[in-house]
């Protein structure tokens, strides 16, 4: 699988972005071969699963940031302006947390956001669910379980997208590659959020270059992309911004390093290899 990476910005650029993305109608996707295909499911431009890592590597402030930034991005007039410009003029979305390959945890079913009082009433439903905790890091079960998601979602988006943000490399579970790419193949684009805001801390794990590690081992499909976090004060900003280019169907602005998948920047295994040098050789990863 050839493809370019990209490297988001977040910055002074954000404003002349948006208003050309919201100017342009948003492109078709392959429908996945397991799309909600009813006959009652919904169209919509986008069905979106928002995959939030709550690993125990992620410490409260982080997660409680990581929250507050969706809130604040879903309700913000840039994103309900976004999906007014939509041919459906609506989205579907879902709210999800994450951490080992068995824990993932449905926080919001999917819910219809089509104006400021359904965006509402998303962001308080995500709002008042309590946060928790949970041990190891497994992207790729996180991106098995979103996928199952579309199944039954009720709606038949235009695109179907799997937002994932998190704060470390897969270190549990299947590998990413693989599962990532299976997903890919079904017409589903992967973006990535990468949190950098902490020195490494190699008790829990952590590598360097998170950044190029998603771009390299967890994004895919059309139009994909990453935004990295490295600033506090940018964490709202920051997550506002790839949401309205995922409903818009955009890249951000980006510096583009042609690269080839079969000749990572990272070794996409690093996670794994981590956590076997560690504790062992007993963890399964296929």
């Amino acid at each position: 699988m050839r493809r370019s990476r990209l490297y988001g910005a977040v910055g002074g650029g954000l404003c002349a972005a948006l208003c050309a993305a919201y100017a342009l109608v948003a492109y078709a996707a392959p429908h996945p071969r397991f799309a909600d295909l009813s006959p009652s499911a919904i169209p919509v431009d986008v069905e979106l699963v928002l995959a939030v890592d709550i690993s125990y590597s992620m410490d409260p402030d982080e997660q409680a940031l990581q929250r507050e930034g969706y809130i604040q991005a879903l309700t913000s007039r840039e994103f309900l302006t976004a999906i007014r410009e939509g041919g459906h003029g609506k989205i579907a979305v879902t709210y999800v947390e994450w951490a080992g390959p068995s824990t993932q945890h449905v926080v919001m079913p999917w819910r219809l956001i089509d104006g400021p009082e359904a965006a509402d009433a998303v962001a308080a439903e995500i709002a008042r669910q309590p946060t928790r905790r949970a041990s190891r890091t497994s992207i790729s079960g996180a991106l098995k379980f979103a996928r199952t998601l579309f199944d039954t979602s009720g709606y038949r988006g235009a695109r179907r997208v799997i937002d994932v943000s998190g704060d470390g490399a897969n270190n549990s579970g299947p590998l990413v590659v693989p599962t990532r790419d299976a997903i890919v193949a079904e017409g589903i684009t992967i973006n990535g959020l990468p949190i950098l805001l902490k020195r490494l801390n190699y008790a829990t794990m952590d590598i360097e270059d998170l950044d190029i590690y998603y771009e390299d081992c967890v994004i895919g499909g059309p139009g994909a992309f990453v935004i990295p976090i490295r600033e506090r004060d940018k964490f709202i900003e920051a997550t506002r911004q790839k949401l309205i280019l995922e409903i818009a169907g955009r890249q951000p602005e980006a510096k583009v390093i042609p690269a080839s998948a079969d000749k990572p920047r990272v070794s996409c295994t690093i996670g794994e290899k981590i956590w076997r040098e560690r504790w062992g050789e007993g963890m399964d990863f296929r």
